[in-house]
């Protein structure tokens, strides 16, 4: 007790991380930072154990690209998929599912234009409405496919939507149980406020139906299926869990609840499903969202091998083998990435969405489907609690050798105990707090009390270390007292970058997707920046600001900024080639560049501060992106910028006036480095030049003719077009002496 007492501030800096990790566990500060780190285990772990055999009951026909290019593209004929369903049923299939949703009447066949004709134009026809009368099964689309699913073991899809403005369309299946049904007891299961099912004569076709919408985490990435949602104090089923009740004979569903005597009947959870079916019963493990993690097989896809894959267009031709599907338990879904079915998954990026169906109905199958248990809570404070004091006790008393023995045997305990009710129980319980709170309990502990060495170089590295390249701050930490940020007045060159045409991707994109895609645009784009030693200043919304020549000075910094600008209008056409291959929208790009005196440093206020150029010269280069687009080019350059990148051909765009300056300025266009400009391009240069002369002379004549040949050389340039109505234009106007050929901008 002595020797605590004596060490009390290395006793209190071991428990530091101990708290912090308690009130992570108990959810009154839950770091982010620990549940991805636990995904990140979970995930390594499930990737290990995946049995990466083929589960042979299960057969995915698949809506892929082939089937696209023979059949046509999605939503087929109704008339095909009746054709389509009675083969798969000609081939003996247990159970049909659909992994899509037939959310509108197919009007494919004109049936609905021949009844307008037959009660309007045609209805004095003789014969015309008789006929059309006849051809009413024929072209009844839908019709003909509900008589394909009548009275067969059809599961059909649907999808549940969140959100203010959801909407619901279509059908909804029979709940598997209501409100009145949980006895006023507390459960966190999915709500959903709206839904997008099958249209009427398909739902009573085919009543048994189940949503297919998966969990998506925090990070994005799909682990677990709701195998019952809540809509309207209703509960539905999933797909996966309608297909096996199938399967079963359709028992009935229930929920069952923890059975702890310390809570009270309302606070205990739910922990299963249980399927009742006569005297028999069969428990589902979920964890209290209704949830049930996916057991993974193994890689997705056709060479995933976890399950067989066949082409939908094979089925519709009849080009598979008699009996191939004997007893199979049928998925159809797609991997097109058009559909827009490919999931971000732990065992794959692009993973599709009906295997994950499939994954689950194996694990129900087989009965081996993980679970959070609702314990986790307390298992995760327990054993913290005990490895964070046995740490905090015992480490300031032992030797460095013996403390580093401790503490890798209080890890070990931890990983063992974990994976061993892992592999036994088939629990999935938290480890990352845990392993995160011993590590670093071992960390403070052995480095309190010593003293920093460099610590200017650390402190340096921390302050600049998320704005400049690391290669900038090794060359900064070796003379630290050069560097700080106090404001000081430098030539700089700044950069506005702004994407276009993420507003309209929004009104189609899901925000999670779009995201993703706005993440990885403006990493490939800052990873070029800070390969030329640019600085980050800051990102807003689509737009990304950046500067050259501090805090490191460079006396190549307009060079660097415009090569930098260059390979990012490249990076950008090269994302397009990559979005028209996957049928993503196309964005745009728009770069202004100047190059002037600035004053950086730290700026901001007492709560939020950031390393940032401000000043008249910033102001002209953000006016100068905006200009982009009126002249049809990705980079606009001040000839302040152009004076100090003399390596670069320029094609000078125009001389401007933008608002808040009344000087005009000279704009350019970076063409190409000169060592790599073509005869034809200096040759363009060259006429582009003359006809600039001339446009500011007001030689109108002699300026047609060379627009003429700049559009022989270039007849897709915006600039030239732009030009030409311009020239067209200012004809009609009288001759002005005092016109200095620069065009106004009065707008940002």
């Amino acid at each position: 007790m002595q020797k605590l007492i004596k060490h009390w501030p290395r006793v209190a800096v071991t428990l530091l991380p101990v708290v912090i990790a308690l009130l992570h566990a108990a959810s009154v500060f839950p770091l982010d930072v620990l549940q991805r780190l636990d995904d990140i285990i979970y995930d390594s772990r499930l990737r290990a154990t995946m049995p990466k055999t083929l589960d042979e009951r299960i057969v995915i026909v698949d809506l892929d690209e082939k089937s696209l290019a023979e059949v046509g593209r999605w939503p087929w004929g109704r008339n095909k998929v009746a054709r389509f369903v009675d083969t798969l049923f000609e081939q003996e299939a247990l159970i049909v599912a659909f992994d899509v949703v037939f959310a509108e009447p197919d009007e494919s066949s004109g049936l609905l234009q021949l009844n307008q004709l037959a009660r309007q134009e045609f209805k004095d026809q003789p014969g015309f409405a008789d006929r059309v009368r006849q051809l009413q099964g024929e072209l009844d689309y839908d019709g003909l496919l509900a008589k394909s699913l009548q009275n067969r073991p059809v599961v059909l899809g649907y999808y549940v939507s969140e959100g203010r403005e959801s909407r619901s369309s279509g059908v909804l299946p029979a709940p598997v149980l209501s409100k009145a049904d949980v006895a006023g007891r507390q459960m966190s299961i999915t709500q959903w406020n709206g839904f997008g099912s099958n249209i009427e004569v398909l739902a009573k076709a085919a009543p048994i139906a189940g949503h297919f919408n998966p969990i998506i985490d925090g990070d994005g990435v799909v682990r677990s299926t709701p195998l019952v949602i809540e809509h309207k104090d209703q509960y539905f089923e999933s797909l996966s869990l309608a297909v096996f009740r199938l399967l079963n004979g359709m028992p009935t569903v229930e929920f069952g609840f923890s059975t702890d005597k310390m809570l009270k009947r309302s606070k205990q959870g739910l922990v299963e499903l249980v399927l009742r079916h006569g005297t028999a019963s069969r428990a589902i493990p979920v964890d209290d969202r209704a949830a049930a993690l996916v057991p993974f097989r193994g890689a997705g896809g056709k060479e995933g091998g976890s399950f067989k894959y066949i082409s939908a267009s094979d089925v519709l031709a009849k080009r598979i083998a008699p009996g191939a599907l004997k007893d199979k338990i049928i998925l159809i879904g797609t991997t097109a990435p058009g559909l827009l079915d490919l999931r971000v998954t732990p065992v794959g990026s692009t993973y599709p969405g009906v295997e994950t169906h499939a994954n689950l109905i194996s694990g129900l199958l087989d009965g081996n489907i993980l679970v959070k248990p609702d314990f986790a809570m307390g298992y995760e404070l327990v054993m913290l609690l005990t490895s964070g004091l046995l740490l905090a006790l015992w480490l300031p008393l032992l030797s460095a050798t013996r403390a580093i023995a401790l503490s890798l045997g209080v890890i070990a305990t931890l990983i063992a105990v974990n994976f061993s009710l892992y592999y036994g129980a088939a629990l999935v319980l938290p480890l990352a707090a845990s392993l995160v709170m011993a590590v670093t309990a071992f960390a403070l502990n052995m480095s309190y009390g010593y003293f920093v060495e460099s610590r200017s170089k650390r402190d340096l590295a921390n302050l600049f270390g998320t704005y400049v390249p690391p290669e900038l701050v090794d060359e900064m930490v070796k003379d630290p007292d050069h560097y700080s940020m106090k404001a000081t007045n430098r030539e700089l060159t700044v950069m506005f970058c702004d994407m276009r045409g993420f507003t309209k991707m929004s009104e189609s994109m899901e925000p999670v997707q779009l995201q993703e895609l706005l993440t990885g645009v403006f990493t490939r784009l800052t990873a070029l920046i800070r390969a030329n030693r640019g600085t980050i200043d800051k990102y807003m919304g689509d737009c990304v600001m950046a500067f050259w020549g501090a805090p490191v000075e460079s006396t190549q910094h307009a060079h660097l900024a415009v090569k930098s600008a260059m390979e990012m209008a490249n990076a950008v056409r090269e994302i397009n080639r990559d979005h028209r291959e996957r049928g993503l929208p196309e964005i745009g790009i728009g770069i202004g560049l100047n190059t002037g005196s600035m004053c950086v440093g730290d700026m901001g206020s007492n709560i939020r501060r950031a390393y940032t150029v401000i000043g008249d010269a910033v102001n002209l280069g953000s006016r100068l992106e905006g200009l982009s687009k009126a002249y049809g080019v990705d980079i606009v350059v001040s000839e302040s910028t152009r004076k100090q990148a003399s390596d670069f051909a320029w094609q000078e765009l125009d001389r401007v006036r933008v608002k808040g300056k009344e000087q005009a300025v000279a704009i350019f266009w970076p063409v190409a480095p000169l060592d790599r400009m073509s005869d034809e391009t200096a040759a363009e240069l060259k006429t582009w030049s003359a006809f600039i002369k001339a446009y500011r002379l007001q030689n109108w004549d002699q300026a047609d003719v060379m627009l003429v040949n700049l559009m022989r050389m270039n007849a897709k340039k915006y600039l030239y077009q732009l030009y030409t109505e311009r020239v067209a234009s200012m004809r009609l106007l009288p001759f002005d002496p005092e016109w200095d050929g620069a065009t106004n901008f009065e707008t940002k």
